[in-house]
């Protein structure tokens, strides 16, 4: 028997690290700061993906697929962006290896590139140029595009899933022919995202705009969804950039409108990447492991068989049959673990280990008294239930514990969000974790002063942020509204 999991309450970190390693979704590859994504792992990501995908479509959006690598001179056209990511980018500059005298491999010296090429840490150089060719007139616009990708932010300090070297994502790449139409769309695309973090990852967000310095390169307004993690930790969920004509203007992709004049095009960029798997694993795992809503588990429920003969396993599995196939019919996922190379307690604690929402276990009694066993795992409480309507039941208890996984990480938050007004107050809970909300002055100097004292950053100014007149928790000028502040991954 392996030995426990690290509690959260001792070692936080270590805890999120052997969840994932235990629970087969990911581990680190032999390229420093990469991970190899586990089939269980990239199972929960496909299911991320669906439905993200969908909700895309719904709103009017295609995909397509741009380049991998970006011409040096293209990333340098909006300085901004160019320099927000100039720190992180990987960087081609041959394109042959030739056979070393002294054995292996070398870079061929008269293989250098006439251009260096960036291995892409986001796309929008390389749409925008792409755009100039597809945009010329009103008629073209809106252009609803999204790609499925992997990025490359050369990440010094790395962690599975959270932070890494590379990373999948999808980017969406829009353009408008006003200013108010690329603002609804940075807006509904947030909309999004906190519908599906909230509908799907049973996860609570705060929807905000970052302050300017916090702001993505070359954007004129960020907008973000916020998540808190169990340790008391914020975590940035998704972002939608209002690029405003920033892009256009570098890569002149002008539109002659409806009254017949040459304008520049509105843009849009927005995200979110594999770090959501880290975030799913933070907000709702606990200290038997990981804790899956049933919108994005791979394996819904699981029927595992209690026998001692070939005879049992026979009767259970013809009674089990049906009720599998009527589970299936239902959209349910189900596995059937009849495997003989472990003992029911074994599997009982790997399933509970992988976050199946679910687990049946029936045996020769259940079978006599017309009943199974139902344990579920976000309460990890068991109970026996008719086998009679089992299905109707399941269909039933999956919604319900969808609910009270996101309600559960609701109270928590709650119950972990501060307002504070003094600069004390405002030290002491920072230590101890969780959201603050305080006033702020509205100044670079303040935000500055209180990240290099605290470690904290401004979360984001909530949308729904209420206006009251204050005074900012570190200087004491005026202050309109109160702020998210928190320490971050």
């Amino acid at each position: 028997m392996s030995k426990a999991l690290p509690k959260r309450s001792e070692n936080y970190s270590e805890w999120y690290n052997e969840i994932i390693k235990r629970a087969d979704l990911a581990e680190n590859s032999a390229v420093r700061g990469c991970m190899v994504i586990k089939p269980y792992g990239y199972a929960i990501w496909e299911k991320m993906q669906r439905a993200l995908d969908d909700m895309f479509k719904a709103t009017g959006h295609v995909n397509a697929y741009f380049p991998l690598f970006v011409p040096k001179s293209f990333l340098e056209k909006e300085e901004e962006h160019a320099e927000g990511f100039a720190k992180e980018c990987a960087v081609v500059t041959h394109y042959r290896l030739k056979a070393n005298p002294e054995g292996g491999l070398m870079v061929d010296p008269n293989a250098k590139l006439e251009e260096e090429l960036i291995i892409r840490p986001t796309s929008e150089a390389i749409i925008w140029n792409t755009y100039k060719n597809w945009i010329q007139s009103w008629r073209d616009l809106p252009l609803l595009i999204n790609q499925w990708a992997n990025v490359v932010r050369w990440e010094m300090r790395t962690r599975l899933f959270l932070r890494t070297a590379e990373f999948l994502w999808q980017e969406g790449h829009t353009a408008h022919a006003t200013r108010e139409e690329a603002v609804e769309e940075t807006e509904r695309m947030l909309g999004v995202y906190a519908d599906f973090a909230e509908n799907w990852m049973a996860v609570p967000v705060i929807q905000g705009v970052k302050t300017p310095s916090e702001r993505f390169a070359g954007a004129e307004e960020t907008y973000c969804i916020e998540a808190l993690m169990q340790d008391g930790k914020a975590l940035q969920a998704g972002t939608s950039h209002f690029l405003g004509q920033n892009f256009a203007k570098s890569f002149d992709v002008q539109f002659v409108n409806k009254e017949n004049q040459l304008e520049y095009a509105w843009a849009t960029s927005w995200g979110v990447s594999t770090r959501l798997m880290g975030a799913l694993i933070m907000a709702h795992s606990d200290d038997q492991g990981l804790v899956l809503p049933p919108k994005l588990a791979p394996i819904q429920v699981v029927i595992i068989p209690i026998y001692r003969s070939p005879e049992d396993l026979a009767t259970i599995s013809e009674k089990v049959d049906p009720i599998i196939a009527e589970l299936k019919a239902a959209g349910i996922s189900v596995k059937y673990d009849d495997s003989d190379n472990q003992r029911s307690g074994w599997k009982f604690a790997e399933y509970e280990l992988k976050g199946v929402p679910i687990r049946l276990a029936l045996g020769m009694r259940d079978l006599e008294a017309g009943t199974v066993e139902v344990a579920r795992r976000d309460t990890l409480t068991k109970e026996s239930m008719p086998l009679e309507k089992i299905v109707e039941t399941l269909t039933s208890l999956l919604d319900e514990i969808q609910t009270n996984i996101y309600d559960k990480a609701l109270k928590f938050r709650e119950a972990n969000t501060f307002a504070v007004d003094s600069w004390e107050d405002f030290k002491s809970q920072i230590e101890q974790g969780g959201f603050v909300s305080a006033h702020w002055d509205g100044t670079p100097e303040t935000e500055e002063t209180i990240k290099q004292q605290t470690k904290a950053t401004i979360r984001c100014i909530p949308l729904d942020a209420v206006e009251e007149s204050g005074k900012c928790v570190f200087s004491g000028n005026p202050s309109s509204k109160r702020v998210i502040f928190a320490k971050a991954y």
